[in-house]
């Protein structure tokens, strides 16, 4: 008995040892890695380099004239963490960007793309890929099956029709931005980003009319921004978003939940849809004012011809983002002086 227990404890002194050394290591093998800084040199080209690509973590290529990275340099980058490369003029991304197992932080924007490699799938360690400011019309279909640990996608400011189903296994998600695209619909099964906490489709202006009934499945969510756009109804579901702080809805034509509901804020807005989806919603009580007394002893009568859309607060250029409760100032809306002015009622 003695002897098994002498036995497990140099074991276990011998297990300490190793992980000791291991550590040591790895320590020195950090300590010899490097950063690299070719930023703003104005280079057509990189030059040779005259060290070890592998001792690189982080390499900074931004703000030059670069066209193009040599598929040989990118796969030696075998510890880079970092590879900053916005601000430069490449067309297209290297295939071997693949090799780049340990790569965290991506950053091509502001560059000429098209399209990026479906290989980028394979940087199963990336957590922040920022691609805006480039022309991409589509995201490989994939992309999102891999990057298990992506916590944030800019796609910002591109010619983007739809993303890809796929984006909706992002579980590790916080931040998704795909403002300024061309979106036509949003993805249906969003439920699955589990922490998203930010979602931006805000100026796809004419294309985006709806969201998916998912949207109100972000039990993460935190701000939502889908401003100038052409959605005219939010889902009811968005009702169910308990944490939700922001929701940005001016520049759209909206209808439901109606203009006088986003006057009180943001948790009337969510109270008004869950009571919707509930179906016991009612509509909002209808305030005395000298304003009926004027409809109903005809004061507008043969002014001119009212629209449908004028009676439903179409008229109305924009809604404000709502931010905690909202402040009076649409009060000055209904004073004597703008309804009786010849410019619209609503107008500013």
């Amino acid at each position: 008995m003695m002897y098994e227990q002498q036995q497990h404890q140099q074991q276990m002194r011998m297990d300490t040892k190793k992980k000791a050394a291991h550590e040591r290591k790895k320590s020195m093998d950090e300590e010899r890695l490097e950063i690299v800084d070719l930023s703003g040199m104005s280079l057509d080209a990189l030059p040779n380099p005259s060290l070890n690509l592998g001792t690189i973590c982080k390499l900074d290529l931004s703000n030059n004239n670069l066209q193009n990275i040599p598929e040989s340099l990118t796969a030696r980058l075998l510890n880079v963490l970092v590879l900053d490369m916005h601000s430069n003029q490449l067309k297209s991304l290297p295939n071997s960007i693949g090799c780049l197992s340990k790569l965290k932080v991506l950053n091509v924007s502001g560059n000429l793309l098209a399209f990026l490699p479906k290989t980028i799938e394979n940087c199963r360690s990336l957590e922040d890929l920022n691609a805006n400011f480039n022309k991409l019309s589509l995201l490989p279909d994939t992309i999102g099956f891999e990057l298990h640990n992506l916590k944030k996608l800019s796609v910002n400011s591109n010619k983007l029709v739809f993303l890809p189903r796929s984006l909706t296994h992002l579980s590790s998600l916080r931040v998704l931005d795909a403002r300024l695209n061309c979106l036509r619909s949003l993805p249906e099964d969003l439920e699955n980003l589990i922490n998203l906490e930010i979602l931006n489709v805000s100026q796809n202006f004419q294309y985006l009319e709806t969201l998916p009934y998912s949207i109100g499945l972000l039990m993460s969510l935190v701000e939502l921004d889908v401003s100038y756009n052409k959605i005219t109804a939010l889902p009811d579901s968005i009702g169910c978003l308990k944490k939700l702080q922001k929701l940005t809805v001016q520049g759209n034509p909206m209808s439901s939940p109606p203009p006088e509901v986003f006057e009180q804020g943001l948790h009337s807005v969510k109270e008004y849809l869950s009571e919707k989806m509930n179906g016991g919603h009612k509509s909002p009580p209808k305030k005395k004012s000298w304003m009926g007394k004027l409809v109903k002893y005809g004061t507008f009568n043969g002014a001119r011809s009212v629209s449908r859309e004028e009676k439903e607060g179409f008229i109305m250029p924009e809604y404000r983002s709502i931010d905690g409760l909202a402040s009076p100032r649409y009060m000055g809306m209904f004073s004597p002086r703008r309804l009786f002015s010849p410019r619209h009622y609503f107008t500013r």
